[in-house]
């Protein structure tokens, strides 16, 4: 069977005419077979959401203004991307055709499947446009429905096996075409209903796709050339990191690293196929290689998580006994709350939930164990490497950097991956950038 690679594209990458021209050049760069997965245009999904949450809300009025906005958008994209006649009034008659669906629901009540519906308009148009760019450019391809391949089960899990079955088909079906454009984001749920990955969205899809293909590569184009080693929005000095192993990629996505969601690894993970992140503006700059070898030994990067609650359970009476620790586990299964930082003494668990959507039921139910203490505001930094344990003077380092900065709590050991500290929100810009001085001695 023939090897593709993956290329998916994000919304700024595809957010003007001018860089949708860029993407063509892009995935014809060489003769490779290529399935490009696309988002949707920039701050179309939100959009999206507005008038859902405005038709949801019963405001008709003010979602008829939003559709009305968000189609004199496409009205005028459309006017700079395609000059051809012919392909002109198909592109006019793909923006006619979805916003005549946005229309018409005005008059549908609302639902759950509804919602669901209206922000898959936002991949189906960007795809269905760069599909009319390419047939104007004369460039050979064929748009493959992902609502055709793609599907998740009653659980919103990626049906893997039946992704597989289906893309191959699909494939075959075309194996005269080399170069095939899809929808990231969306898919079929377990009732055939139009639904969405949630976590991850276009990443996830274009993992899943490379994961399902056994790709030899999927590529991640956004506007920014790879994974850095801290947060550019909070520290002046940051660089890209060259290679990450999967693991360390895992660990700064799930710690914040904003460029990729932790979702989104594990099918390129567990098929073995290479992921690279590279910048669309930038496409000769190196970029990250993510891939099962580390590439090196040490501390590669620092991530930081806000938004974190420390729950403190403190119980000289209970702590010793035999299931203590199941018990309060149970709580947070019931309510399906992940932890992330856990730490134990004689006396008393601390352990952080990001999750708060039944804090208080939680709390109600762990007051029987002992005094219950919740402090909020709170953000999880990360440092991440391969290693770090067996890596001499990184725990000297990192605790002489953050002298002045109050340590709430720290996990160590638990993944050779990974050194994380709780702090209080107020001091997360100061700590990033102790840490980028102590660490990679950047000011």
């Amino acid at each position: 069977m023939t090897q593709f690679k993956v290329m998916k594209f994000g919304g700024t990458s595809v957010g003007k005419p001018e860089r949708m021209r860029q993407v063509s050049q892009l995935i014809t760069a060489d003769d490779e077979p290529t399935i490009v997965v696309l988002s949707a245009l920039s701050g179309t999904t939100n959009s999206l959401v507005e008038i859902g949450n405005a038709i949801s809300s019963g405001e008709r009025e003010k979602a008829r203004e939003l559709i009305d906005k968000l189609e004199a958008h496409y009205q005028s994209f459309i006017k700079e991307l395609v000059k051809g006649e012919k392909t002109y009034a198909k592109a006019k008659a793909i923006v006619a055709e979805h916003f005549e669906f946005l229309t018409i629901i005005l008059r549908i009540s609302f639902s759950e499947a509804l919602s669901k519906d209206i922000l898959a308009q936002g991949e189906l148009l960007s795809t269905k446009l760069f599909s009319v760019f390419l047939e104007e450019h004369k460039i050979d391809h064929h748009l493959l429905p992902a609502l055709e391949f793609m599907s998740i089960d009653s659980h919103d899990e990626p049906q893997i096996n039946s992704i597989k079955t289906k893309l191959a088909h699909l494939l075959q079906q075309h194996k005269d075409k080399k170069l095939f454009i899809t929808q990231g984001y969306i898919c079929r749920n377990a009732r055939g209903e139009v639904d969405n990955l949630k976590r991850g969205g276009s990443d996830y899809s274009a993992s899943l796709i490379a994961a399902a293909i056994n790709a030899s590569v999927c590529e991640i184009w956004t506007d920014i050339d790879g994974m850095h080693n801290n947060d550019p929005r909070v520290v002046k000095k940051t660089v890209a990191i060259e290679q990450l192993s999967f693991e360390e990629a895992a660990e700064l996505a799930y710690f914040g690293a904003k460029i990729l969601h932790p979702a989104s690894i594990w099918p390129a993970q567990f098929y073995k196929v290479p992921v690279k992140l590279l910048n669309t503006m930038q496409p000769d700059a190196k970029g990250t290689l993510i891939t099962e070898e580390a590439g090196s030994q040490g501390v590669k990067a620092i991530a930081a998580k806000d938004g974190i609650i420390a729950i403190n359970i403190k119980s000289s009476r209970m702590l010793l006994a035999y299931g203590f620790l199941r018990k309060i586990f149970e709580v947070f299964e019931k309510y399906r709350t992940p932890i992330d930082m856990i730490t134990t003494s004689e006396v008393a668990v601390s352990l952080t939930i990001e999750n708060t959507a039944d804090l208080k039921a939680i709390v109600r139910e762990l007051e029987p164990f002992g005094a219950i203490e919740v402090e909020e505001n709170l953000t999880i930094v990360s440092i991440v490497g391969n290693e770090l344990t067996q890596t001499p003077d990184v725990l000297s380092k990192l605790f002489a950097a953050l002298v002045k900065v109050p340590i709430r709590m720290v996990s160590y050991g638990g993944s050779k991956h990974n050194v994380s500290l709780l702090i209080p929100s107020a001091h997360k810009t100061e700590t990033l950038q102790l840490l980028n001085k102590g660490l990679f001695g950047l000011e």
